[in-house]
């Protein structure tokens, strides 16, 4: 039948496409079979090309493709693994191998930087911290806010009524509830408000601060948008802001260079953004006292990092570590004020 013999072309076909296959360098697991690197022509002599460094048997399949994607976004193959847990607990011993020589075996700081603020972001945007619905989410706040004062109020005012018909005074319960109205007052100015409220803006202010103020009462949303843009282009400039403050914690101390101050500031940077991913999630799932715990985590770590990296007693580790957060917050300030700067241009 005509069907039956189509079909016998068709496995026909396919059978003798397997059987050429492999003389055009290519087994049957898609990997190639080559004497020659194909991409420099040097004759292999491992599983890696002596001269160019590309693998000796590359793949022409559809699985060996999305290998490639996930150990090119992870690093599967076992870095990521060896790197993590050591930024996490000994990321002074990281520092230190990795500027003596040891690269092969961690991500390089400046990979891990890079993977670390795309996924802050993502998780920040997909809980909802940052985006275009912040303005939103700060107003329902207000009003939950409003409301449990609102309830605040009732119960005391139940509570007077009681006492009034026992014959008890109600001068102490009179003081909290005049307090807790005039807390709710602000609460609802401020939610009335809202961020189109008008804000004082001396003349002798910068330009850009009247700009930011100015398109911030025009579209909140807009603004809060491009300077989360900004942030996330721009985010490589941390790096440079936050060196020249290491640099401040060295200055004499021979045998530190200023790449030695880089590699630590990018790892330390890629560390505290894990854990603004960390309390993004927990957050997210509903656990926003274990993530107010995370906020004594950056101390502790930068400690380590430093008691570890320069090889320093714990009293000198110490005071450096005191400087250090003093001059991450007016790094972060820094940071955040281009990018401020940045998003209203």
């Amino acid at each position: 039948m005509p069907e039956q013999e189509a079909m016998r072309d068709v496995a026909t076909g396919v059978m003798l496409a397997g059987a050429e296959e492999p003389r055009s360098g290519t087994v049957a697991d898609g990997h190639t079979n080559e004497a020659n690197c194909l991409n420099c022509g040097t004759r292999l002599t491992g599983p890696y090309c002596a001269a160019c460094g590309q693998k000796a048997h590359v793949h022409r399949s559809l699985r060996g493709f999305f290998q490639d994607m996930v150990q090119g976004m992870f690093n599967v193959e076992g870095k990521i693994w060896r790197t993590l847990p050591m930024l996490a607990w000994r990321p002074g011993d990281l520092t230190r191998r990795y500027i003596a020589g040891e690269r092969a075996r961690f991500v390089s700081p400046i990979a891990l930087y890079l993977f670390s603020v795309f996924l802050m972001f993502a998780v920040l945007n997909l809980t909802g911290t940052l985006g275009s619905n912040a303005p939103k989410v700060v107003d329902s706040n207000l009003k939950i806010a409003v409301r449990d004062q609102q309830s605040t109020i009732a119960k005391l005012e139940t509570e007077r009524a009681a006492k009034l018909a026992a014959g008890a005074s109600v001068d102490a319960v009179d003081l909290r509830i005049a307090s807790e109205k005039s807390d709710l007052a602000q609460l609802e100015k401020v939610r009335r408000g809202g961020f189109s409220s008008k804000v004082a803006v001396d003349d002798e202010s910068p330009a850009w601060v009247r700009a930011l103020v100015g398109k911030a009462q025009q579209n909140p949303e807009l603004v809060v948008y491009k300077v989360q843009d900004a942030a996330s282009k721009f985010s490589w400039l941390l790096i440079p802001i936050s060196v020249p403050f290491l640099w401040l914690l060295f200055p004499l101390r021979r045998g530190h260079q200023t790449y030695d101050h880089t590699v630590f500031v990018t790892y330390s940077l890629s560390f505290m953004m894990m854990l603004v991913v960390s309390g993004g999630l927990l957050v997210a799932s509903g656990a926003p006292s274990l993530a107010s715990l995370l906020f004594f985590v950056p101390p502790i770590h930068m400690y380590r990092h430093l008691k570890g990296a320069y090889q320093l007693g714990r009293f000198s580790a110490l005071a450096r570590t005191v400087a250090l957060v003093t001059f991450a917050f007016v790094a972060a300030g820094l940071f955040v004020a281009a990018a401020a700067a940045i998003g209203v241009m």
